[in-house]
This record gives C-alpha cells, structure tokens and sequence, in this order.
C-alpha cells in the first residue's frame, strides 16, 4: 500500500510502499491532519521519542472502520510511539475512533481535534466563558487562536479582541467575529489591551503564548480574571507581578488536551464537530493530495497558519 514514510529523521516524509497492517482493526484512512507534534516527532526532538525508522507518521486523522463507519482516531502511539495514520491504511484498536456526523467533512473533523479542540476547551469547558466576558484571546492569529476567537463569541461573551502579529490575519479574526484587534508588535501592550477591551481590561484571557504577551495581559485585566493558558509559542516563562495576580484576585487555569477524562474529550469534541458541520465555527484549511506530502509537510514546519490537510482517498 501506498504511505508516507520518515526515512530519515528531520527530512520530510517520502512516499513508498509499505505492508500491509495487520493485528488490530484495520482502517481505511481518508485525510490526515498534520501537526506540529508530527514535524518534532519526525525531526527526533519530540520529548516521548520517535518510533523505529522507516516510520509512518500522522497522529490524527479521518477514516473507515471495519463496518464502514466513519470515524476520528488519535492517540495509542499513532504516528509518535508507532506508524502513524499517513498511509491508505492503518491498524488500531477497534474502539479507538470517534464516530462522525455524515454532515461533517473529512477535512473539518480532523481539524476539529488537537487545533480546534485547544482554541475551544479553554471556553468551552475549562472555565467556561460568561455573558459579560470582554475575552482577550492571545495568538489569535493561529488555527488555536481562532477557534478561540469564535469560541468565545459563539459562547455569549460580550466583547473578544483577537491579538496577534500577522496583519491579514488579524484581519482575518476580524472577520469571524472579533470585535477589535491588537498587534502584538505595539510598543505599549498593557494600554492597548486596556484601550481594545474599552479602557476597562478584559475579564477574561484565553493564552496561547505566555511570555511577556502574557504577562501583558495579565497586568491590564481588570480585577477577578481568569486565564486559561494553553501553550508557550512566545516564550517558556513569563514575569508577573504578585500584586496583578493577587491584588485583582486573579485565576490562572492550566489545559491539555491529555489531562481531559475520555467521556468528557469526547462529548466536547462531537459538541465542536456539530457547530463546525453548521458553519458556526470556520476552520482555514489548505489540503494537500499525499503525492505531495513534501510540499505539506515544509508548509507545516515553516508554521503555516492554515490547517494543513493531507487527503488519502
């Protein structure tokens, strides 16, 4: 059969013919997202690891069951301990996948889970936005980001400012809903987060950066915050002030994916496909047929800001 192989760690996959699998439910794979977590597992950086080379990479993606139902699979090692999903079929535990909505497309369910399901939880599920919310959603630029953004508006929040440092797709958040925009390129972040939230600061601020956009955010929120933070794209640490934290009787919620019970990943996951499958919640995505594997996967690495899809079928 027909896959995408890492022959070599930090180059791009290559296709080629690999065995048929064998041992567990067999899969028929329709389309695979790729990840940052697929570019360090396969560049040998990734902190669990890399499987044996040649591998199949791919850690999440969209395909048919043994009885054709149509399904999401993710985790027991796919693509990080093991061959991955990157293949015109895989082999995996035959309660793994999550059955999908015809209504949904093989290209928006899987960019609903690692990308979509980050930007959504935060607000969702974590500590779930409120009707009077002014949302500052940091990174807004991202795929995280923008689900966040939309997230938060589909959720009730009164007022979401989308900050980040790429112009047309700050403009782009705009778009989908954001009420104001920040660049994160402004010399004063503290006032023009207090300015775009109405001189007031936001209540509420969902992280993708953490470092001094962060800590930023912290300082012009007004008091009784609450923070989710979700990753450390500017930088591992942040300074903050005891008093912007204390004295504002601030909240800082952590999230991962991992950390999330099963049943509860699930109903949030099926709750986010449904409002995908209905156009409330947009996902850019740029799709790539797997002959050209190469090309998606130097996108990827290169931090493409649409959703890369590699379609198998």
């Amino acid at each position: 059969m027909r896959a995408a192989v890492i022959t070599e760690l930090g180059r791009p996959p290559e296709i080629a013919d690999r065995p048929e699998p064998s041992g567990e439910a067999i899969y028929e794979i329709s389309a695979v997202a790729l990840n940052a977590v697929d570019i360090n597992v396969g560049a040998g950086r990734y902190f669990g690891g890399h499987p044996e080379v040649p591998y199949v990479p791919g850690c999440e993606g969209v395909g048919r069951a043994p009885d054709s139902t149509r399904v999401y699979l993710f985790s027991d090692g796919l693509g990080v301990a093991r061959d991955g999903l990157l293949a015109e079929r895989a082999a995996a535990p035959a309660d793994l996948g999550i059955p999908l909505p015809e209504a949904v497309s093989d290209e928006i369910a899987t960019s609903c889970r690692i990308a979509g399901m980050a930007g959504w939880m935060p607000v969702a599920w974590r500590a779930p936005v409120r009707k009077d919310d002014r949302v500052l959603v940091l990174g807004a630029t991202s795929t995280v980001g923008l689900v966040a953004v939309q997230a938060a508006k589909l959720l009730g929040a009164a007022h979401v400012v989308a900050a980040g440092r790429n112009p047309k797709r700050l403009e782009r958040a705009a778009a989908l809903g954001a009420d104001a925009t920040v660049s994160l390129e402004s010399d004063d972040l503290v006032t023009a987060f207090k300015d775009a939230t109405g001189g007031a600061g936001p209540t509420y601020i969902v992280d993708t950066l953490w470092g001094p956009p962060a800590a930023a955010g912290i300082q012009a929120a007004a008091p009784g915050w609450r923070m989710v933070q979700v990753g450390q794209s500017a930088d591992a640490e942040a300074s903050v002030t005891s008093a912007a934290i204390r004295g504002k009787m601030g909240e800082l919620y952590g999230y991962t994916d991992f950390a999330v019970p099963k049943d509860q990943f699930r109903e949030q996951y099926l709750r986010l496909v449904g409002h995908a499958a209905a156009g409330e919640i947009i996902f850019d995505i740029d799709s790539y047929p797997l002959g050209r594997i190469a090309e998606a996967w130097e996108r990827q690495a290169t931090g493409a800001k649409a959703k890369i899809v590699v379609t198998l079928q």
